[in-house]
């Protein structure tokens, strides 16, 4: 954030002391209407979901982050889906905040909302444990997902990550989606569904996918590699905001930054760090050492490639309001991406 200096005026002739009184009470109240203007733009509010994958905001803010970095950040967490996050960025009601890619945002992209790709939030991990696994109910006696033509699979919703999730699972087990009963079913809701049957197959998140496996509900279908490596989530800010206040954004950014690097660095295996999380998600520190987690790249990084594949998945299902692409890395404000990547090594230089 740029602050405005005040003007002096080096004026010797004692005819003119009426007028430098003057001009020094304007300039006195111009730099008074900066500093409070400057103190709110500042004050960034921050859209999250109670998700580990939020892990570097938790830490940026209760660990003082955001302040070293000289930004004032309010987080708030949200209700609904990543459209609540779109349609609150977009027309300024909150600052930023975070969400997964999916037909509501390249549709909002391609109808010129208000909204500036900053940084990569989210990824799933290349090998390991799956945060967002595709699973089988045991009341189905299914055992592989070749087994699913004709059955009913559960959905979060028909235009976000978890279908295009599922159609990555589908298609390499050999089979699409064109084969199978979609339902729409909350994350909240899928546990019943995979016990009592309703649904043969879910796509989950955790903990849910943790504790519907643990109780013996459903079983993981498939290792991670399937949908290895895909962007799942996004840091947006409203554009307005991020043009007029761009030092506010780098600084906030950095401050991210600075916590994913530390998470990376074994942070998830320091025990405070496990309490504040714990805080936000809402879950047992025992329940956080246990779920699988998406991963988060130091540097901020986006892979457009896949992003881009993601865009044509949505396109083929006839998700989308535009022709041709909406030519999403536009949307990415890189500049501020690479001043906050420099800050970020400068605040925290020790």
């Amino acid at each position: 954030m740029k602050h405005h200096k005040a003007i002096s005026n080096a004026v010797k002739a004692i005819s003119a002391l009426a007028a430098v009184a003057l001009l020094s009470s304007c300039g006195a109240s111009n730099s008074q209407t900066s500093s409070q203007d400057d103190t709110e733009s500042s004050e960034i509010s921050f859209l999250y979901s109670p998700y580990a994958d939020y892990a570097p905001f938790f830490l940026a803010k209760d660990k003082g982050y955001f302040e070293k970095a000289g930004v004032n950040v309010k987080l708030i967490a949200k209700g609904g889906s990543s459209g609540e996050t779109y349609q609150q960025v977009s027309t300024g009601n909150v600052t930023s905040g975070g969400a997964s890619w999916g037909a509501g945002l390249f549709n909002a992209a391609s109808q010129g909302a208000s909204l500036s790709v900053i940084a990569s939030v989210s990824k799933i991990p290349e090998s390991g444990k799956n945060p967002s696994p595709f699973v089988l109910s045991t009341k189905s006696g299914i055992k592989e997902v070749s087994q699913l033509k004709g059955k009913k699979i559960g959905i979060p919703g028909p235009g976000g990550f978890g279908l295009y999730s599922v159609y990555l699972a589908l298609q390499q087990s050999g089979i699409s989606l064109d084969d199978v009963e979609l339902v729409n079913i909350s994350p909240a809701d899928t546990p019943t569904a995979l016990a009592n049957g309703s649904v043969a197959a879910a796509w989950t998140i955790e903990p849910i996918a943790s504790k519907v496996i643990a109780e013996g509900l459903a079983t993981e279908a498939l290792d991670v590699d399937y949908q290895a490596g895909t962007e799942l989530g996004t840091l947006v800010f409203n554009s307005s905001y991020a043009d007029e206040h761009a030092d506010s954004v780098e600084k906030f950014t950095a401050a991210y930054l600075h916590a994913v690097k530390e998470l990376n660095d074994g942070g998830w295996d320091d025990s405070s760090n496990q309490k504040i999380i714990a805080k936000y998600t809402e879950l047992p520190v025992e329940t956080l050492k246990s779920i699988g987690l998406t991963v988060q790249d130091p540097t901020g990084a986006i892979d457009w490639s896949d992003v881009k594949k993601q865009e044509d998945f949505f396109r083929e299902r006839g998700s989308l309001d535009y022709d041709g692409s909406a030519d999403l890395e536009k949307l990415q404000k890189q500049e501020i991406l690479s001043n906050a990547q420099q800050q970020e090594s400068t605040i925290w230089k020790d």
